[in-house]
């Protein structure tokens, strides 16, 4: 690739025009002339055609041209940035529609598993020596743990509890989040701190885990964990700051131009507007504020705190500098459907091992209710609606799905005639029947596309709890798809890594990354997956759909905003497992270059 300024084709120019002939000239090219332009590429542009073109120019930060290379030459002028592309991809940047970035960031600081199948050994040996570095917070300073993938200890069915903890050399209370972030894992000092005993009782939307006495095992999952959580000092405003600037790193690297941060709290809101004060923030950041199902209890006072802070945060219009979108609302109706935890609802029983000899048949659990019942969840989300705002719910199991769609039901009805993207993240466990009211409801699935492969967590986590019949409909994309759904992808980071390419190829081949454990190599489930234009379209216009910005942004046409990324090899053109390995060259949000790889110069 190559860049190339055109001043010396501007003063040849200069030299066989004069006078009036000049100044025509000279106003005609100021005023056509592109402060940046792409040539010799391969456009994609995600328009409703699904076009491809050759070149693509960029003036104040929006797309004046996108079309064939000898289109582009009355948008160069002498100080336009002509940009060789050399027959590489450009296409709109990557908008992520469900992600937790300050988290991720902090993960990126902390002690970190990096999601690794580990077995009970490993583990206390990588936590083992994140506490000798940090010897000198003994004997009260918490240590907190990230990205352990309960779902893929080793071996499989591995049960952990608080001793695993408890046999650390410390005094320190430990804390150890799970990646899917719906389970915790406690020393017994830890459980000491924050009061956790034999008697305390499960809170609403959580589930204090005991072992064969009664006692807490140190499993704690959703809303059981805030009795340990509101124990841990909070980041300090420059710690959530650090975050979330290491977060944008990530992001941009990624190609990520827009996202959503689906549980926004405060200190998140915060960070991100003194990053856009430092002239720090890269992409645009959208939040949904998180309703607990307490504060659903009173819809009117729990929509009133949420209001507000938009209101304080929300900076307006899109515009080509990326700001702060306001006006999502958060709410979890389950937890997750894989073992242990097997807090998805379910429609029916999940199954057990039982009997002599043991086999699998349906248990008694179908998981929690639904964290909002029916009559509460329909008066919040008329009452979301009502105050201008979106909600976007995290559904696991097909029960807690269908809840969230009976409730868009009853919001459809008292809002015809509203354009109100909902959104249900996840899906991870769809019921045939309610494929095709996504589309009737005008409901977006937000989907994690990664997940949609044979893992620790979808084989030993899933398939057998569930059972043959539901099984074959696991991550249902394609099904959705088939259906007519409005599918965007969300990466949930750091549920798993930052990886978006990685999750495109899940999405096309429904496979895990070449050559894994011999178990693990095969297709997921029966479901097709996604065409590699539906994969890039949930990613970009779709998600941008989702996010109400899809008049700015999602595809590379005139009058959107110049959001784009420049990719070292083609989408469509490599083997489909060969996507995971594409490198994002250059990303572009409002016409600025955010990130640019040493790479760029080599064609």
């Amino acid at each position: 690739m190559q860049f190339r300024n055109l001043g010396a084709t501007a003063l040849t120019l200069s030299a066989v025009l004069t006078g009036p002939s000049l100044c025509h000239a000279q106003a005609t090219a100021a005023q056509a002339a592109a402060d940046q332009v792409y040539e010799h590429g391969y456009v994609y542009t995600v328009d409703s055609h699904d076009s491809v073109q050759q070149a693509l120019a960029i003036r104040a930060g929006r797309i004046v041209y996108v079309g064939g290379d000898v289109g582009l030459a009355t948008f160069v002028g002498p100080k336009t940035t002509v940009v060789d592309l050399h027959g590489r991809m450009l296409m709109p940047g990557l908008v992520d529609g469900h992600a937790h970035p300050l988290q991720g960031g902090s993960s990126l600081l902390k002690c970190n598993l990096n999601y690794e199948q580990l077995q009970v050994e490993r583990m206390q040996a990588r936590i083992q020596s994140c506490l000798d570095q940090t010897q000198a917070r003994e004997p009260d300073g918490w240590l907190e743990v990230v990205n352990w993938f309960q779902e893929g200890m080793l071996p499989a069915g591995t049960v952990t509890n608080r001793a695993l903890l408890d046999a650390l050399k410390t005094k320190r209370p430990i804390f150890v989040m799970s990646s899917f972030g719906h389970t915790a894992l406690v020393n017994s000092r830890g459980l000491q701190v924050a009061g956790v005993t034999a008697k305390t009782p499960d809170p609403l939307g959580g589930k204090v885990g005991h072992d064969a006495a009664g006692d807490p095992s140190g499993i704690l999952e959703d809303a059981a964990q805030e009795a340990v959580a509101k124990q841990i000092p909070m980041p300090t405003p420059a710690d959530n700051v650090k975050a979330a600037t290491a977060a944008l790193v990530a992001l941009r690297k990624q190609g990520v131009t827009t996202f959503l941060d689906a549980m926004a709290e405060p200190a998140a809101l915060e960070a991100f507007a003194t990053a856009q004060r430092q002239d720090l923030l890269t992409a645009r950041a959208h939040f949904a504020l998180l309703i607990t199902p307490p504060q659903g209890r009173d819809p009117q006072q729990a929509v009133a705190s949420i209001k507000s802070l938009a209101q304080r945060y929300d900076k307006g219009e899109i515009g080509p500098a990326p700001k702060m979108t306001v006006r999502n609302v958060k709410l979890f109706l389950d937890g997750v459907i894989t073992a242990p935890a097997s807090t998805g609802a379910m429609l029916a029983p999940y199954l057990s091992l039982q009997g002599t000899p043991a086999h699998w048949a349906p248990s008694s659990s179908r998981g929690p209710d639904v964290y909002f019942p029916a009559p509460i969840l329909g008066a919040l989300l008329i009452e979301v609606a009502g105050a201008g705002l979106e909600p976007h719910m995290h559904a696991d199991g097909d029960r807690a799905v269908r809840e969230g769609l009976d409730g868009m039901a009853v919001l459809r009805r008292q809002f015809p005639d509203r354009d109100i993207r909902a959104a249900i993240a996840h899906d991870e466990i769809v019921d045939p029947a309610d494929f095709p009211r996504f589309k009737q409801l005008n409901v977006i699935p937000v989907l994690s596309f990664q997940w949609e492969k044979q893992a620790p967590d979808t084989m030993e986590g899933a398939r057998e709890y569930l059972g043959p019949e539901r099984f074959k409909y696991i991550e249902p994309a394609g099904f959705l798809a088939a259906a007519g759904a409005r599918i965007a992808f969300g990466s949930d980071w750091p549920v798993d890594p930052l990886n978006e390419w990685f999750a495109l190829k899940v999405a096309v081949t429904r496979t895990n990354a070449p050559q894994p454990d011999h178990q693990y190599a095969g297709r997921l489930s029966e479901d097709k997956g996604l065409s590699r234009n539906e994969a890039l379209r949930a990613i970009t216009l779709n998600a941008s759909y989702e996010l109400h910005q899809d008049l700015a942004t999602g595809s590379l046409e005139v009058g959107k905003l110049a959001d784009l990324i420049v990719l070292d090899r083609n989408f469509f053109d490599i083997p489909a497992e060969q996507i995971a390995d594409i490198e994002v060259l250059q990303t572009v949000v409002g016409g600025n270059v955010v990130y640019q790889s040493a790479k760029l110069a080599k064609p």
